[in-house]
């Protein structure tokens, strides 16, 4: 149903108590800096904004290998909450691999897993933005290839 990467992920939240879920979260969230792009990298996409729904500007990067297997590093601003910044770690390292017909075809519905119903209903926006920007992503750059193919 999901990637392997994050099929994993899901399963360890999914026995998880609320406040271990919570706290788990954290350790993500201090993880997203290093999903941030690394000196040096080079990237087939890259989409840099500041959206309606983020507090912060939010950096996409799409690495798509021979194989249409890909790599995001997302660049969040300071402002960026923590919700998202575990999102982003979550989602670097669940999405990590898979090409991208299997990016657009992952389903949402991990995300109450992970989070929990409460912090779902409390910050809807938040919880799917990044998963939303990654698809968006492979959206555009499936479309561009297609359009490169068809020349």
């Amino acid at each position: 149903m999901y990637p392997p990467k994050l099929q994993q992920i899901v399963e360890l939240f999914e026995v998880l108590p609320d406040i271990e879920k919570r706290e788990t979260l954290i350790t993500y969230a201090d993880q997203a800096k290093s999903k941030e792009p690394r000196e040096g990298e080079t990237f087939d996409l890259e989409d840099v904004r500041k959206d309606e729904e983020c507090t912060d500007t939010v950096g996409i990067f799409l690495k798509v290998n021979p194989d249409r297997t890909t790599r995001y590093r997302v660049a969040l601003g300071p402002q960026v909450q923590t919700l998202t910044k575990a999102m982003t770690a979550i989602l670097c390292k669940g999405l990590e691999g898979i090409t991208i017909e299997q990016v657009l075809d992952v389903p949402a519905d991990f995300v109450p897993k992970i989070v929990g119903a409460d912090l779902v209903r409390q910050r809807s926006q938040t919880v799917y933005y990044i998963l939303t920007r990654m698809k968006s992503a492979a959206t555009v750059w499936r479309n561009r290839d297609r359009a490169a193919n068809l020349a």
